[in-house]
């Protein structure tokens, strides 16, 4: 199985792509609407989130005839446990937007339990809105004894809802609910991190002469001899130990045994750099959130850190293993498992999250080499995309560009913007140029003229005009007589007309220095690299 991404609904992706028993690993972290930000895959560097984004989730999680479908395919999927429950869970919170988002998650658990090796785990993130319900709903799906862990991710140290006036404490964990498709047989790497300062002050206070940190470590056999310990003599000092003779004198040949200055029975020198450190639990307070400083903090509100991916990853599975990501958003676990060594499918329902992942692959790692289905790979595929949804053709259009996407579905929310991008002329002050996407065939130059108006309008310095069709004479004449955009360091064009088939061709906007603030760019990996492993 090679990597790839898919774009589409993930249910009829895995029901038609992915065979029983495929995958190793399956990482979720499905979109709930009880955050405003949940499911925005980035923002404007003003700070303002895309209509575009929200209106792509908008009808995921009500009550509706979607939400009744999933319902009835748990009914009739077979497991009586998922049924049961998911009945029972109807009959308590009634039809509303949980209740959708339950029959929803709960169908699709089905069909992940079913592509899950037996060897394999699910790591399922959510926040504590849904975490209970979840939680009940996989003790149905997977066989009993199958949970292994609740994961507590300190996600942040402080939040806006606990300010003055809040009634309640401050929210600043996730939740990742761990399953296991059979506990005797998944796969497991212990993981460890190095002990905090304070541990090491307080336990490891000896130095020797190199400079190395070390303590003094308890050689005698508790239980002495009703414990099977052997008795022996070790440094003129008889007693029960806990090693054997001939391995105590090797420790002793090693310098290792000594009998401390202020002591009387010989111990072991435990050295601070040979120790493994503590084993990780089930409290993650270790692993920061991506602050608006991080280096790899792309543009994306929801974004993961690679950290957190990296300790799933490293902890359920090994390389070459296939990981999966059915709700892949910006990308984050793709990135890991390309990091390290793991084979990997990302599916996501919308264009703009399947091009970002390219774009962030592509900076990552060059040459990197994977498979993108349901995609436009052609003017011919686009030009389809376009009859049957305006709107992902748009934004996958807009994406292409690396523009941020405006708007929405709504008659006349755009004002004729289809997308953004951002750059910095004077490296300064950030600037924008005005994206507008035409995937019709009647496309005409007064449609040229209209995005002349809204430069105009938005005080804009450049608008790109995105179009399937090639444009005509009076078309490039208009486009024109919009003049140049001077930098001061150069002029552009200050209205470019640019075909789908031009942008197949690796053709892209005249932009001053070519650089947008919409995306940044993922910075080159160097290796893989994963936790420590015992």
């Amino acid at each position: 199985m090679g990597n790839a991404l898919y774009y589409g609904d993930n249910l009829a992706v895995l029901r038609e792509h992915i065979k029983d028993e495929s995958v190793d690993l399956v990482y979720l972290d499905p979109p709930f609407n009880s955050n405003a930000n949940y499911n925005v895959l980035f923002k404007a560097p003003d700070g303002q989130q895309s209509q575009a984004q929200i209106e792509a989730f908008e009808d995921t999680w009500h009550w509706n005839e979607h939400a009744e479908r999933a319902f009835d395919e748990v009914m009739t999927s077979g497991n009586s446990n998922a049924a049961d429950m998911l009945r029972a869970m109807r009959g308590f919170l009634g039809e509303n937007d949980m209740m959708a988002y339950l029959a929803m998650m709960a169908v699709r658990l089905l069909e992940l339990h079913r592509v899950l090796k037996k060897t394999g785990s699910l790591y399922l993130h959510c926040d504590p809105t849904a975490s209970h319900y979840l939680k009940i709903l996989l003790d149905a799906v997977f066989a009993s004894g199958s949970f292994v862990n609740e994961i507590v991710w300190k996600r942040t140290t402080a939040h806006s809802d606990a300010k003055q006036g809040s009634k309640h404490f401050g929210r600043i964990h996730d939740n990742i609910l761990l399953y296991s498709k059979n506990r005797d047989e998944s796969k497991w790497n212990n993981l460890w991190k190095g002990h905090d300062q304070s541990y090491i002050d307080s336990h490891y206070r000896q130095v020797d002469e190199q400079g190395r940190r070390y303590q003094w470590d308890n050689l005698t056999g508790p239980g002495g001899a009703a414990k099977g310990n052997p008795y022996y003599e070790v440094l003129g000092v008889s007693g029960y130990w806990r090693y054997s003779k001939e391995r105590m004198q090797k420790l002793v040949e090693a310098g290792l045994v000594a009998i401390p200055p202020s002591g009387k029975t010989p111990r072991l020198k435990r050295y601070l750099d040979e120790q493994k450190g503590t084993p990780i639990t089930d409290f993650w307070e270790d692993i920061s959130p991506l602050n608006s400083q991080a280096q790899e903090r792309l543009g994306y509100p929801t974004q993961k850190p690679i950290a957190l991916m990296e300790r799933i990853l490293s902890a359920s599975s090994n390389e070459g293993d296939v990981v999966l990501d059915p709700f892949c958003g910006c990308g984050t676990t793709v990135h890991a498992a390309q990091k390290l060594n793991r084979q990997w499918i990302g599916i996501d329902v919308t264009h703009l999250a399947i091009s970002l992942i390219e774009k962030r692959l592509k900076d990552a790692f060059p040459g990197v080499q994977y498979e993108v289905h349901g995609v436009p790979k052609d003017a011919a595929g686009a030009a389809d995309l376009a009859k049957r949804d305006k709107y992902q053709f748009q934004w996958w259009a807009v994406s292409l560009v690396d523009a941020v996407p405006f708007a929405g579905k709504k008659k006349g929310a755009d004002g004729g913007i289809d997308g953004l991008i951002y750059f910095k002329p004077d490296g300064k002050k950030t600037e924008r140029a005005i994206v507008s996407v035409k995937g019709g065939d009647n496309v005409s130059v007064a449609m040229v003229r209209d995005l002349k108006g809204v430069l105009d309008r938005e005080k804009a310095p450049i608008g790109v005009f995105l179009t399937l069709i090639e444009p005509t004479k009076p078309m490039i004449a208009e486009a024109a007589s919009a003049g140049l955009y001077d930098t001061g360091f150069g002029k552009f064009p200050r209205l470019q007309i640019i075909t789908v088939q031009e942008l197949f061709d690796g053709k892209r906007p005249q932009i001053p220095f070519g650089h947008t603030e919409g995306f940044k760019k993922a910075a080159k990996e160097q290796g893989a690299k994963q936790e420590k492993l015992l």
